[in-house]
């Protein structure tokens, strides 16, 4: 476990109508759901209050960017997101590649015999914690943190 940096992170898979949000224990061993938010106005605050009461060290934000590496408008809402949440907290953020993780997750719920009916609740929760456990697979195999960091260079919206 060389270079992984303990503490709780928060993944968070950024989508039009709903934020799906996990998190890992304190040694990164396992990633699990937390919640669906409403994406909604108050969709911030409910993260950095779930932060606040996991004592999250750091909050992933997936990016979904296109299989051929480019940024979509997706990509941009994400970007988005994260700079509101660290706008409005001093939580640092960081943007993770999560190219395939809601592909993923539909179909490991396929698999466990869900229909996509059935797992649109959770189908955001379950892409948080794919893209959470990809991030610390990676930190964990490099010592160095996934993804990009959140650099606050333009004024918040």
């Amino acid at each position: 476990m060389s270079g992984f940096r303990r503490g709780v992170r928060l993944g968070i898979d950024v989508g039009k109508a709903r934020v799906g949000v996990a998190r890992c224990d304190p040694d990164g061993m396992l990633a699990v759901p937390v919640e669906t938010v409403p994406r909604a106005d108050a969709a911030v605050a409910r993260v950095l209050e779930l932060a606040a009461e996991y004592g999250a060290m750091e909050i992933l934000v997936g990016l979904p960017i296109s299989l051929g590496g480019n940024e979509t408008s997706s990509t941009a809402d994400a970007r988005t997101f994260g700079e509101e949440l660290g706008a409005a907290s001093d939580i640092p953020i960081r943007f993770v590649d999560e190219r395939l993780s809601t592909v993923t997750a539909h179909a490991a719920l396929r698999q466990s015999g869900r229909s996509q009916r059935s797992s649109r609740r959770i189908v955001d929760q379950v892409a948080a914690v794919v893209l959470l456990q990809q991030a610390i697979d990676v930190e964990k195999s490099t010592g160095n943190p996934a993804g990009q960091p959140l650099t606050m260079t333009q004024e918040p919206r």
